[in-house]
């Protein structure tokens, strides 16, 4: 008889690809070999204010909802520092001064609409951002301070001052994984929420790498 393989080992297998494919993507791939601007990584930052406002609205919502609440945590909330890192960015008056790109309106949508009534969905998109940020966040914000000079104002989305172990954390999350009660059929729903979730990370570089385009063109 085979080994039955964890739900946390199976989503983590079946979505690499899909990760790697969305870290590759053009934009944030130059962003990560020096090739991006300042300006380029105020975009990403300014993208992730609103993908991460729809997220954390839905976390306030889910609180009650017993198989979402495990996974719901205060110490992953991103929310206020990303508004510091905003303020740092681009100003006091940072809010006047973006807005949502077509694929984060549609992200942000897509979040909105399973957090309303799936708790599944919602953790599927959960696991994708924090334990990303988690993982492969924390290079990227030691190379954005390194290559535009920040020490903690402008990379405070990375930091996560309240988790002392970011390995024991992500452990801690995925034995929650395997514990949710789902069965085979609401697993593979799970995963495809998470495809569609780094889906909708790769087209955001593409629309950030097309807004680039644009805006040079018009300079």
């Amino acid at each position: 008889m085979a080994e039955l393989i964890p739900f946390s080992t199976a989503l983590r297998e079946r979505s690499s690809s899909a990760h790697s494919g969305s870290e590759h993507a053009g934009f944030m791939a130059d962003l990560m070999r020096g090739r991006g601007t300042r300006d380029d990584y105020i975009a990403l930052v300014a993208q992730h204010w609103f993908i991460y406002e729809a997220l954390e609205a839905a976390a306030e919502r889910m609180k009650a909802d017993p198989v979402a609440a495990p996974f719901i945590s205060e110490r992953l909330t991103r929310l206020p520092a990303l508004e510091s890192d905003l303020e740092f960015l681009l100003g006091e008056d940072w809010r006047e001064r973006i807005a949502p790109l077509p694929t984060t309106r549609r992200y942000v949508e897509r979040i909105q609409q399973v957090a309303a009534t799936w708790s599944g969905g919602f953790v599927a998109h959960h696991y994708t951002r924090y334990l990303g940020d988690l993982s492969g966040g924390q290079f990227i914000g030691k190379l954005m301070a390194r290559q535009f000079g920040f020490e903690t104002n402008g990379i405070g989305f990375y930091l996560f001052d309240d988790i002392a172990d970011p390995a024991a954390f992500k452990e801690v999350y995925r034995e929650q994984l395997d514990a949710a009660p789902w069965d085979a059929a609401e697993q593979e729903r799970v995963i495809d929420e998470v495809l569609i979730a780094y889906r909708f990370n790769t087209e955001l570089f593409d629309d950030l790498a097309a807004a680039k385009e644009r805006s040079a063109q018009t300079a």
